[in-house]
């Protein structure tokens, strides 16, 4: 995890971080991605998804995605979605799984900065408010969403087979999830 990461971590901890909690707080949390609602997403005129990819549409460290999960976002191609994927995965595994779904990616982003989602926009040429992105971390997905106004859902993971600083990041994900519930922020 980026030294940035811990400086937002820390933001939210200090001073009861009243003004970041918004930032952490998702539009919309889903268990998997067969239960997120596409008609909601198309009242909010969503037009394009930027799709995390480890533990998102992929287990992580896995070398081939589920084909229920390859049909779904096939599903979303045919009606007219444009998708992207953005991770902070090296460029040849973010390649081979875009390149399977026929769709553009962006590798190493160092979510949640803004330069990876912004290139991500960028390639489905869309207005941030048109915009979906789906991820099962509060700290990179969701955060990096709310930082550009996008709409953020945030799913479960597919495995709790992760790579170690995502295990470490869950650790204070659940004690920001119970936070947030307590401050009536999520439910």
């Amino acid at each position: 995890m980026k030294q940035y990461n811990y400086v937002v971590i820390i933001a939210i901890y200090t001073n009861g971080g009243g003004f970041l909690y918004h930032l952490l707080k998702p539009n919309c949390i889903a268990k998997s991605l067969h239960d997120i609602e596409l008609e909601l997403l198309k009242k909010k005129g969503i037009k394009g998804v930027i799709f995390d990819l480890d533990n998102t549409i992929i287990a992580w460290d896995s070398p081939s995605m589920q084909p229920e999960i390859i049909s779904w976002i096939g599903s979303l191609l045919e009606q007219d979605y444009r998708i992207c994927l953005l991770s902070n995965n090296m460029t040849h595994r973010v390649k081979n799984i875009a390149e399977l779904l026929g769709v553009p990616y962006v590798p190493k982003a160092y979510k949640p900065a803004k330069t990876g989602f912004r290139r991500a926009i960028a390639q489905l040429k869309l207005k941030p408010s048109e915009i979906a992105v789906i991820g099962d971390q509060l700290f990179t997905d969701v955060l990096g969403g709310n930082r550009l106004g996008l709409f953020t859902i945030w799913v479960a993971p597919l495995s709790t087979n992760e790579f170690i600083g995502t295990k470490i990041t869950r650790k204070l994900e659940k004690l920001t999830v119970r936070l947030l519930k307590f401050k009536g922020i999520i439910k």
